[in-house]
């Protein structure tokens, strides 16, 4: 296994996802900075953020230096595509893409904490090694094979995404199209595909074949002779995605990531295939052949294949994959529905599970005098910080953090109290926290599970 690992297979697939995973870097960073920092302004130093726990110390900058983060992580995911100076744009790219990620737990999506990955996994790759800015300044440095663990890492990231997604995908609610069904039902305005969805069977359709999807995907893809019909439906089922939920950037990062189990060569097959019908291809490869022509004798070795290095390479991959394959199932180190407590969600391609809605308010009791204040986090928070508190414990105990914190710095010992209640799966309201516990003393630990949720009742 180690032999295959460091076995040369060529670059050409390695270069093709570092073009794509720049766009969509900087395409996905320019819609936060947009709508996120201006429009919602979400990353205002002044507001309250949730933050993601072992991270508090992350804060937003002032601007204009917000700003000028944003536009040049922006400019450095375009230096990736680009393949410029990219041992250090691509490091610069992941430390500030997951600076943004880590600023506001609110936004977590399942993209983004995946992005950060490769992200970081990117920095690490040959990827600049060949059609890249830093081969036409240095053309010694143009290469083209990588060894097989460079493009392993890639495809075990994109793999535990779908085969975690089909597993989380094995119960009750989503054997029964809960809550796809009442999703697809909503979104029976879409100009011709809404006639499709307000049917009762394409519901269960797609409930179950994205099950299958998920959980066989991977495998059809090392087989070579179901590959084409795995892409086929994978290609179908992201395409339907994108149509009907708005969930950014994931079905083209997925796509990108799926194509990497063809052949390493294949952008090169199908450059040969259209360079007929499209003359500008060959001119391009012409003119790239020409620039960085007469100095093969002199190509600059690759670290991620020499032998000093194998062993250090391999207890990484080791690390990373048992890391990958571990924190999914930790939500077994708890009692109850994770789709209703939330302990051990995030981390674990638990996608588009559930719908949940929550409503509630806190009361803040001083100490000294018993005097009671009813809190409405609506006076405190912007909408979508309200909607993913009443529905996540671990916000909720930080907002009613913040707000012990709040009138101490008043000069008020209080007690915090939440009355909340939520909706799983469109079933009935039911009380989500224990309205008797002081959540100003609890504390929120990853592997304990917290005795103040309140287990569902069905």
């Amino acid at each position: 296994m180690a032999q295959r690992l460091f076995q040369p297979v060529s670059i050409a697939s390695l270069v093709f996802f570092r073009i794509v995973f720049g766009i969509l870097g900087f395409a996905d960073v320019l819609n936060t900075y947009i709508y996120y920092h201006w429009m919602v302004d979400a990353y205002n130093p002044e507001k309250f953020q949730f933050r993601y726990y072992g991270f508090e110390w992350v804060h937003p900058l002032p601007e204009p230096f917000m700003s000028v983060l944003f536009l040049s992580i922006c400019g450095m995911a375009l230096l990736v595509m680009l393949g410029k100076w990219y041992r250090i744009s691509s490091l610069l790219f992941a430390l500030g893409f997951t600076y943004i990620f880590l600023l506001e737990k609110s936004h977590y999506l399942n993209h983004g904490y995946l992005f950060c990955w490769i992200s970081f996994v990117m920095a690490f790759l040959p990827a600049h090694r060949q059609f890249s800015g830093d081969v036409l300044r240095r053309p010694e440095l143009k290469s083209d094979s990588a060894p097989y663990w460079c493009l392993f890492l890639l495809q075990f990231l994109m793999g535990v995404a779908y085969f975690y997604g089909g597993i989380a995908k094995l119960n009750s609610d989503w054997l029964n199209a809960i809550p796809l069904r009442q999703w697809l039902e909503q979104r029976g305005h879409i100009p011709v595909l809404g006639l499709f969805l307000e049917q009762e069977w394409v519901a269960f359709f797609m409930a179950y074949g994205g099950l299958l999807l998920d959980l066989t995907v991977v495998f059809f893809l090392i087989i070579r002779k179901t590959r084409p019909w795995a892409f086929a439906a994978v290609l179908f089922f992201h395409f339907m995605n994108h149509l009907v939920f708005n969930i950014g950037i994931f079905p083209f990062l997925s796509l990108a990531l799926t194509a990497l189990f063809f052949p390493p060569g294949f952008p090169m097959h199908l450059y040969e295939k259209f360079k007929g019908r499209l003359p500008f291809l060959k001119r391009v490869k012409t003119w790239w052949d020409e620039r960085t022509a007469g100095e093969g004798s002199l190509e600059a070795p690759l670290w991620q294949g020499a032998v000093r290095w194998r062993q250090p390479i391999l207890t990484g991959l080791l690390i990373t994959v048992l890391f990958h394959l571990l924190v999914p199932v930790r939500h077994h180190l708890f009692p109850g529905d994770v789709a209703w407590n939330e302990e051990g969600h995030r981390y674990s391609w638990r996608m588009m599970l559930r719908s949940k809605q929550g409503y509630g308010t806190f009361i803040v009791r001083d100490k000294d005098t018993g005097k009671e204040e009813e809190v409405d986090p609506l006076d405190w928070l912007d909408k979508r910080q309200c909607r993913k508190l009443y529905t996540h414990p671990d916000m909720i105990l930080q907002f009613a953090h913040y707000l012990r914190d709040t009138f101490q710095e008043q000069g008020r010992e209080v007690e915090v109290f939440g009355d909340i209640r939520i909706q799983l799966n469109f079933r009935e309201y039911g009380t989500f926290i224990n309205p008797d516990t002081d959540l100003a003393r609890e504390e929120w630990e990853f592997f304990r599970h917290s005795e103040w949720i309140v287990p569902e009742k069905r």
